[in-house]
């Protein structure tokens, strides 16, 4: 067995000298008004599963099982239909095909939806029945789908959105139970869960989560000591498979009225949401559980072509950050209210295929013809399978947004999506850790009015022009040459004494050492390199956030691919001065408010205090504050953050401590800071 090393951050040097060897490619000279795009195919983020992209089916859908809709699933890789459809969940009896208050359809009974997802070679996520059913009733069809009819239904959810069932307020999901808290939802779940393995302990099984800047996240209950997040995680962790959460903007961005530029730059808030879900699921539940992202879809524009633009955004950004499966909402569902947003018609239906209904003289085109939604996931097949891996990448204009794939018989595929409607934009392509071949590459493309994707294979690596309001994959063949050793295993990474150990899987024989890089954008700066599968990286920064990969070199200097990522906070140091314990207290989707006490450690009295912390994100700010005087500092859009005391706390005695509170907002995530400074000095953080 090799021994781990521990090197501290100077030993980057050694490693970046070894990274020398593997050089960016360089494109040739600039246009001066050319979006420049970095692709980085050492930064790894994740391996894209083989339920990535999926869609909901609904029994009150008459037209769900058309073999035309199998067919157009097929089409476009659907590899997940997730069944019986959103709140029905709750409301769904299998054995009797019934909806009690609701509609259920002719020909959309259980053995019709499987026929159905196995004619599109794709797999069923199916709901259990937690509003009004039992987990005998779920386990009963367990064991109708896996042992009486070896439909092999690998994933299967614990009810829908039951943090809707009345507890918080609002009401949109049954639920009978006499007791409709988090805490009995987690109680129940985990007789569920029992009950459906023990038919069949293979099966995958899902929880309800909040997201993030959606009511009612952070929402506290007279009664209880915490969210329904904070509830619910650290009582099911121990047994559940993944965890589930819908995104829906347009109810979560701010003017919902038609705000299209809104919606098109959303996405990045949802990889912020996403991280903070991670972060509490690692910290409440003690593992890193999988995420579901099973209910997804645009308020706005729901049938224009911005719709097919934010579909493919936003399917990417799910899976770059954590998330196992992507499930659109929905297949088909109803013409609402004719109007025109964007210069487009749109009929409002949430459906990515229409069901050609009519209303105020104005028609949807013919039933299951495919609305932009439906291209805009239909084109990520040209780029992204299973068994590919997501690797970072980046543009200089917020308008056009960037993904990249290295797929798996090493060719990298480059995702581009010009947001904006009127301009066109000639981009040009960086690489780094990946040598394109001089063949041209492939490109499909998707343009505003299309109603087909278009194929091309021309021009170089380097330089395209994206249309206005377009989607561009485009494929770029590898230079051919001994393959490096294979990538690394998942990496973990836990605190020791001044440091954090980041620990792999061996990559194989042929590996010589191993490197640890950590993300910084789309750039990667070495960590430190070892010969054994563990490296203990010291000199971190307090309080922040790491990003790393784990490559492998082999004894001719090549790099492998990069591992899985793993993201971890350095640690504040414990034999600080001070202390300092930030906790949410409540939330409302779009604000919160948070206690900050802070401790004075050391052996005499600190008067005239300032303490300074920074908010993660952006969308963070304080709003009002109490117990001293809160500003916001710098030109980060209120995210660093000053408090001087007031009269009653200017002085924190000796081994003593105060209280400050404050009233926060933010627009979508909010994750706490990781790192306070008191008078300057670094706090323990609790």
């Amino acid at each position: 067995m090799r021994r781990a090393l521990a090197v501290p951050l100077a030993a980057a040097l050694a490693a970046s000298l070894l990274a020398a060897a593997d050089p960016a490619q360089d494109p040739p000279p600039p246009r001066s008004d050319a979006v420049e795009v970095s692709v980085n195919a050492h930064a790894g983020l994740g391996t894209v599963h083989e339920a990535a992209y999926g869609a909901n089916a609904a029994v009150w859908d008459s037209h769900m099982n058309d073999p035309e809709v199998a067919r157009l699933y097929k089409r476009a890789r659907i590899a997940a239909v997730r069944y019986p459809g959103g709140s029905y969940g709750d409301l769904y009896h299998w054995e009797t095909h019934t909806v009690p208050g609701g509609t259920v359809a002719p020909n959309t009974g259980f053995d019709a939806f499987m026929r159905t997802v196995r004619n599109a070679g794709a797999q069923a996520v199916v709901i259990a029945n937690y509003g009004t059913g039992t987990p005998e009733e779920a386990a009963g069809w367990v064991r109708y789908a896996n042992v009486t009819k070896k439909y092999g239904v690998k994933y299967w959810e614990i009810g829908n959105e039951l943090y809707g069932n009345g507890y918080y307020g609002a009401t949109w999901e049954t639920d009978d139970h006499a007791d409709k808290s988090p805490a009995a939802y987690a109680r129940n779940t985990l007789e569920f869960v029992r009950a459906m393995k023990a038919v069949d302990p293979t099966i995958k099984i899902g929880a309800v989560l909040t997201i993030p800047g959606s009511w009612p996240d952070g929402v506290v209950a007279a009664g209880d000591s915490a969210n329904w997040n904070h509830t619910v995680i650290p009582a099911v962790a121990p047994e559940i498979d993944f965890f589930t959460v819908h995104w829906y903007p347009g109810t979560s961005i701010p003017d919902t009225s038609g705000d299209v530029a809104g919606l098109l730059a959303s996405p990045p808030g949802l990889a912020e949401m996403l991280a903070q879900v991670r972060a509490d699921v690692a910290a409440l539940g003690g593992r890193d559980v999988p995420l579901a992202l099973t209910e997804v879809a645009s308020n706005i524009g729901r049938n224009t072509h911005a719709a097919g633009l934010f579909a493919a955004d936003a399917y990417l950004t799910a899976l770059e950050n954590g998330v196992f499966t992507v499930d659109w909402f929905d297949t088909h569902n109803a013409l609402e209210k004719v109007g025109t947003i964007d210069g487009e018609t749109d009929y409002q239906d949430i459906g990515f295929l229409s069901l050609g209904q009519c209303a105020d003289g104005v028609c949807e085109p013919p039933l299951n013809t495919p609305f932009p939604a439906y291209h805009g996931i239909e084109i990520l097949q040209t780029a992204a399978g299973p068994g590919d891996s997501l690797v970072r990448a980046g543009s200089s204009r917020p308008k056009v947004a960037v993904h990249a794939v290295r797929q798996a018989d090493g060719d990298l595929a480059v995702v581009m999506i010009n947001k904006d409607p009127g301009t066109a934009y000639p981009v040009r392509l960086r690489y780094t850790g990946f040598t394109p071949s001089g063949r041209s590459p492939v490109t499909y493309t998707f343009t505003r009015g299309a109603t087909a994707i278009v194929r091309a294979e021309q021009g170089d690596a380097y330089t395209r022009t994206l249309p206005p309001y377009s989607i561009t994959t485009m494929t770029v063949r590898a230079e051919k040459g001994p393959k490096p050793a294979p990538a690394p295993g998942t990496p973990t990474a836990r605190g020791v004494p001044g440091g954090i150990t980041v620990s792999w899987p061996p990559a194989g024989p042929t590996a010589d050492r191993y490197e640890v890089y950590q993300q910084t954008g789309t750039d990667t700066v070495p960590l430190g390199t070892t010969r054994g599968t563990s490296l203990t990286l010291r000199g971190l920064e307090p309080g922040a956030s790491y990003t790393v990969n784990v490559l492998a070199r082999d004894r001719a200097g090549r790099l492998s691919r990069p591992s899985a990522p793993v993201t971890f906070t350095a640690p504040t140091p414990q034999d600080s001065a001070c202390a300092v314990r930030y906790r949410v207290t409540q939330g409302w989707g779009r604000g919160f408010t948070a206690t900050v006490t802070v401790t004075n450690r050391g052996a005499d009295d600190v008067s005239d205090w300032s303490l300074a912390f920074r908010f993660p994100v952006a969308g963070e700010r304080v709003g009002s504050g109490q117990g001293g005087t809160w500003t916001s500092e710098g030109t980060s859009q209120g995210q660093d953050v000053r408090v001087v005391p007031n009269e009653q706390t200017r002085t924190i005695p000796a081994g003593g401590s105060v209280t400050l509170g404050f009233v926060g907002a933010n627009e979508g995530a909010y994750p706490s800071p990781t790192v306070f400074r008191l008078n300057g000095t670094v706090c323990s953080t609790l």
